[in-house]
């Protein structure tokens, strides 16, 4: 034996090949051999693939998983132990594992979707109801309004839904501050209880 080639050669494999022939290409991937390693994964893929795919039942995300394991494979490679096991069974065990812990993540991570969504999700008002509801409550206060003494109405509008303060209502009704500010609460006390008995 070639001390610089420490296996020998090993023949072509035609599918899976015999437990010692992949044991044997196990090791020499476990030492950087990546001829060895193309030879595992050609040997191996079509079993691979087609148990990931039974456990996922997706063949995009069946692919996507074959590629994450042929790449613990190598990296674990050093690990194979055949006392334990054959290297097909080895191989195999990493796969249904990693398909296994890629269902479950997906599951978990569409149930914490379906979480978030309930407890997010916004309640839907009913626009017509809202509409009616408003349409009525502007009825009341127009009632209300043609319930107060005209000083009491002018100054109210002038200060709610005109926007004026107190001094710029008595301005502009040419009353002193106290007297605009009376009428205004005057006008509110009236309007709340008349609004308060309409409903």
């Amino acid at each position: 034996m070639d001390p610089g080639n420490p296996e020998p050669a090993e023949r072509p494999l035609a599918g899976t090949p015999a437990g010692a022939d992949l044991a044997g290409l196990l090791r020499r991937s476990a030492r950087g051999d990546r001829a060895a390693f193309a030879e595992v994964y050609d040997a191996t893929v079509s079993r691979v693939y087609g148990q990931v795919v039974r456990v996922m039942r997706d063949a995009a995300q069946a692919e996507e998983v074959t590629q994450e394991i042929y790449l613990e494979i190598w990296r674990r490679a050093s690990r194979f132990d055949p006392a334990r096991g054959s290297a097909l069974g080895w191989v195999l065990a990493i796969a249904h594992s990693r398909a296994v812990d890629r269902v479950r993540s997906s599951e978990a991570a569409t149930r914490r979707e379906t979480t978030y969504q309930v407890r997010n999700r916004s309640i839907d008002h009913d626009t017509t109801a809202d509409a009616a509801h408003s349409s009525l409550e502007a009825r009341r206060v127009r009632t209300a309004l043609a319930q107060l003494t005209e000083v009491q109405r002018e100054a109210v509008e002038l200060a709610y839904f005109g926007g004026y303060t107190h001094t710029e209502v008595a301005t502009l009704l040419d009353l002193p501050v106290g007297t605009a500010k009376s009428r205004i609460r005057d006008g509110l006390i009236r309007l709340r209880d008349t609004i308060g008995g309409a409903r």
